[in-house]
């Protein structure tokens, strides 16, 4: 075995088998471990994927919502152990690879149609 089959064995372990299949526009909540002290809970990110990079184990998804009237984008690394689960709310019915116009808009401008379709 070379280094690269080595690597992508130890990948394909770490790797989690239960996700959706995440799409662009997709509206998705992201449950993600936090540790408080000695305790550790979940706290669930709720918001549309705007952009997603990466192949494999690497794959990574950015998330955002407006909170309060200001945006919030997080990214998550889809494989990490950090990350509980991704459960999706609805689909996004989108023409684009990357939603980034959604940055400079507020409000109901800030939506994405539902895709009633992919059901």
């Amino acid at each position: 075995m070379n280094k690269m089959e080595i690597i992508r064995s130890l990948e394909k372990e770490n790797m989690k088998e239960d996700l959706p299949k995440l799409m662009i526009g997709d509206y998705v909540k992201v449950a993600v471990k936090v540790k408080e002290g000695a305790r550790e809970r979940l706290q669930i990110f709720e918001g549309t994927i705007i952009g997603m990079h990466g192949s494999g184990i690497r794959r990574a998804i950015a998330v955002r919502r407006l909170s309060f009237g200001i945006g919030v984008e997080r990214v998550f690394p889809i494989h990490s152990p950090k990350v509980d689960n991704i459960q999706i709310v609805r689909r996004g019915k989108i023409r684009r690879a990357k939603l980034y116009y959604l940055r400079d808009r507020v409000g109901k401008a800030a939506r994405v149609k539902e895709d009633i379709n992919k059901r």
